[in-house]
């Protein structure tokens, strides 16, 4: 890697580990500039502003992490049920990332930013569908296997999923105690084998 994308990485990295503590609008240039301990001049060599650098982190951080962690367990999965039951709980207990008082990076900055700023929705909506998509072609597969009933629709248990996911991350985070997602997870388990 090159010096100037080492540099690019780097800025990318701290930013985004700034705006998840303490939110995109909180988080000034010159505090990532110190974090980051660049020059003003290489920051700006870099992203002409903080939504260029904002749009960057959501394609250069957050979706391979979300591909990593959230996308390719659901293409590879066996067996939805579990499969799905199984990354729910460990993105929700055991991810070493995730932190449960500051919630799920992703829904931080859909709240705060697709209200004020079409860039950041039109990348966050991607994003999301990636994941939606890989849900729904997962339960028909599931479907095809005689693991799923026939009768269930793919596109309501993706936005159940989806919706469940940010709404525990929510709890837990106001709470700041991960004893909510034990109990999201029971009715979670419930809900996904009501569907066999």
């Amino acid at each position: 890697m090159s010096k100037a994308a080492n540099t690019r990485l780097t800025i990318l990295q701290k930013a985004f580990e700034l705006i998840y503590t303490k939110g995109y609008q909180t988080t000034s240039i010159d505090e990532i500039i110190a974090t980051t301990k660049v020059t003003k001049g290489a920051f700006y060599y870099h992203f002409k502003t903080k939504d260029e650098m904002g749009i960057a982190i959501i394609e250069e951080i957050l979706k391979p992490t979300m591909t990593e962690h959230f996308i390719k367990p659901t293409e590879n999965t066996q067996n939805p049920i579990e499969d799905f039951y199984n990354m729910i709980s460990y993105l929700l207990l055991e991810d070493p990332f995730l932190q449960v008082k500051y919630g799920c990076p992703v829904g931080n900055l859909t709240q705060e930013m697709t209200p004020w700023n079409t860039k950041f929705s039109e990348a966050l909506s991607e994003l999301i569908n990636l994941w939606k998509s890989a849900i729904i072609k997962a339960i028909e597969k599931g479907k095809e296997q005689g693991l799923i009933r026939k009768d269930v629709v793919g596109e309501q248990v993706a936005f159940f999923i989806l919706s469940g996911y940010w709404g525990i991350r929510n709890f837990g985070k106001i709470e700041n105690d991960k004893s909510v997602y034990v109990v999201y997870l029971e009715e979670f388990k419930k809900y996904l084998s009501s569907l066999k």
